[in-house]
C-alpha cells in the first residue's frame, strides 16, 4: 500500500472524507479481485518436495519485516561480511574512469536535520495542503489551509497570517513585519467564511475585494507550530493562510512535528537514482543524472557535458527550474538566456579538454512554486518590485535550497568547482557545504525592457553582482 501511494503521487493515498476502512467490510473481496485480475499473469507455481521445503525453512527462517537481514543463515556467510543493500538504495556502481562514487555509496559530507523527525510525515503534510485537507503542528491547534480547503462550508473564528499580510489589513505595525513571512494571529467581527478567507489570504484579490474587515491581531503562543505551518504552506506552493480549528470540516488532521521540517529539509537522504548518455544540442558528449529522497516528490537533475575527471575542475552552474524562461522564453526574467549561456559555456569546456555541470534544481519561483510566482508576477504588473511582490504575499523572496546543490556535486565526486553565477549567497551556501570554489566565473546576459527592472531589483536589493 505505501509504494502503491508513493507511485500515485500522494504520500497517504486514501485518506480523507471519501476514505473507507477496508477491514471486515464488502469491498475487501473486491479489491482482492481486483489486484487477482492484475497480477494473474505473472504468477507461477512452484511445486517442491517435503524435503526441498524443509531444506528453505531450515535455511531460510523468517523475516519480520522487509528489508531486514536475515539472521543465522550459514550459507550467506560471505554475502554478510560485505555490504548488504538495503531497501530503497540503489547498488552498482560506475566505472572508476568517470571519478564518479558508487550510487550506494554515503557520502561524508556536512552534518544537517534533526534526527529525531520524520521527513515522510513533512511529505505529507505537503499532500495533504495541496488537497485542501488539514494539518496539525505540534500540540497547536487544528490548521486548514485557506486556498484549497476542499470543504465549502468550513469556518473559523481565527486566521494565521503572514506579517506582510496582516500589514497590508493594518494589523500589523513595522516592527512586527520586520520578517513579512512571520506569522500573524488574526480574528473577525463574525467567523472568518471560506470565501472570506481566501480574500484575506490573497494580496492579488485587493482590488476586487477592497473592503473587508474588521478584523483584529491577537497575540502568538511562544511556540514553534506557527512559523512551521506557514514554511509547511510555502513548501506546498500555497498560500500561506490557515483557518484554526475549523467548524463543519470533517477530516481528520495530518498530525506533524517542527523537527519534521528538519529532517525533510536535510540533503543527507538524496540519492542518484538514474544515469546515461544524453547528447544535447549544445553537446554531443553529455550525461544527465537524476537525483531524489524518499520524502520529496522533486527530482533534480544534472547535466555533465564532456568527459568527468577528477583531475580537472569543472565549471558549474547551479539553475533553479523557470518553467516561463527556461521553456517558454519569458522575457520578464534572465533565467532562459542564463541558462542558454551555462550550456554554451560548459560545451566550450568540453571542448578544450575539461567539463561542465548544470545542476538544475526543481525550485521553481526562487523555492515559492509556480503558482504564487504567478501571482507575484500579477502584483508586479501593479507597481511592486519582485522582492516587494514575493512579501506581500508573505512568502521570502528568497527560499531556494542551495545545500542540495553541495549533495548533489558530492554524489557526483566533485569538491572543487568554478562556479557560473552573480550571485553570492550560492557561494556562501557551497563552501558551508565544504565544497571549494577556485573561481567565480560572472554571467552576463545583458537585458531587454520587460526584465530591465528584474535585474535592477536583483542588483539593489537582492545582492547580485550585476553591472
Amino acid at each position: 500500500e505505501p509504494q502503491a501511494a508513493a507511485e500515485g503521487g500522494q504520500p497517504h493515498a486514501g485518506r480523507g472524507r471519501g476514505a473507507a476502512t477496508l477491514h471486515g467490510c464488502t469491498r475487501l473481496d473486491r479489491y482482492r479481485a481486483r489486484a487477482r485480475a492484475r497480477a494473474g499473469a505473472l504468477l507461477q507455481l512452484v511445486e517442491l518436495s517435503q524435503s526441498q521445503l524443509a531444506d528453505q525453512r531450515q535455511g531460510s527462517p523468517t523475516r519480520p519485516h522487509v528489508g531486514q537481514p536475515r539472521s543465522g543463515e550459514a550459507g550467506h556467510a560471505a554475502h554478510d561480511s560485505g555490504r548488504r543493500a538495503q531497501l530503497g538504495s540503489p547498488f552498482g556502481s560506475r566505472s572508476a574512469d568517470h571519478g564518479v562514487l558508487p550510487l550506494s555509496a554515503d557520502v561524508p559530507g556536512p552534518v544537517s536535520g534533526d534526527s529525531s523527525g520524520n521527513a515522510r510525515a513533512l511529505a505529507q503534510a505537503i499532500d495533504a495542503l495541496r488537497h485542501g485537507w488539514p494539518i496539525r503542528v505540534d500540540d497547536g491547534p487544528v490548521l486548514l489551509p485557506a486556498e484549497t480547503a476542499a470543504d465549502p462550508e468550513a469556518r473559523g473564528s481565527r486566521m494565521l497570517i503572514s506579517a506582510a499580510r496582516a500589514q497590508t489589513l493594518k494589523l500589523a505595525n513595522q516592527r512586527d513585519a520586520a520578517v513579512p513571512h512571520a506569522p500573524v494571529l488574526i480574528e473577525g467581527g463574525e467567523p472568518f467564511t471560506l470565501d472570506l478567507a481566501r480574500a484575506v489570504s490573497d494580496p492579488a484579490l485587493d482590488l476586487a475585494n477592497p473592503m473587508k474587515g474588521p478584523f483584529r491581531a491577537l497575540g502568538l503562543p511562544d511556540a514553534e507550530w506557527p512559523r512551521t505551518a506557514l514554511e509547511i504552506a510555502r513548501r506546498a506552493g500555497v498560500l500561506p493562510a490557515f483557518l484554526l480549528d475549523p467548524a463543519h470540516d470533517r477530516d481528520e488532521p495530518v498530525i506533524v512535528a517542527t523537527a519534521d521540517l528538519a529532517a525533510f529539509s536535510a540533503p543527507d537522504a538524496l540519492r542518484i537514482a538514474a544515469r546515461t548518455r544524453l547528447p544535447t544540442a549544445a553537446a554531443e558528449h553529455a550525461e544527465i543524472a537524476i537525483f531524489r529522497s524518499p520524502a520529496d516528490l522533486r527530482e533534480h537533475a544534472a547535466l555533465i557535458i564532456g568527459r568527468q575527471s577528477a583531475d580537472k575542475v569543472p565549471v558549474v552552474r547551479l539553475h533553479s527550474e523557470c518553467l516561463t524562461g527556461d521553456v517558454f522564453g519569458s522575457l520578464k526574467c534572465d533565467c532562459g538566456p542564463q541558462l542558454d549561456n551555462a550550456l554554451a559555456a560548459c560545451a566550450r569546456e568540453a571542448e578544450n579538454g575539461g567539463y561542465g555541470v548544470i545542476l538544475y534544481l526543481r525550485q521553481e519561483g526562487r523555492g515559492i512554486g509556480l503558482v504564487n510566482k504567478l501571482r507575484a508576477y500579477q502584483l508586479q504588473e501593479q507597481g511592486h518590485d519582485t522582492v516587494e511582490a514575493n512579501q506581500r504575499l508573505g512568502l521570502p523572496d528568497e527560499a531556494r535550497d542551495f545545500p542540495i546543490a553541495g549533495r548533489m556535486l558530492r554524489l557526483l565526486g566533485i569538491l572543487r568547482i568554478r562556479l557560473l553565477t552573480n550571485n553570492p549567497a550560492k557561494l556562501t551556501a557551497l563552501q558551508q557545504q565544504d565544497i571549494e570554489i577556485i573561481e567565480r566565473v560572472p554571467l552576463d546576459t545583458g537585458t531587454n525592457p520587460h526584465n530591465a527592472r528584474y535585474l535592477a531589483t536583483k542588483r539593489d536589493r537582492s545582492g547580485h553582482l550585476l553591472r
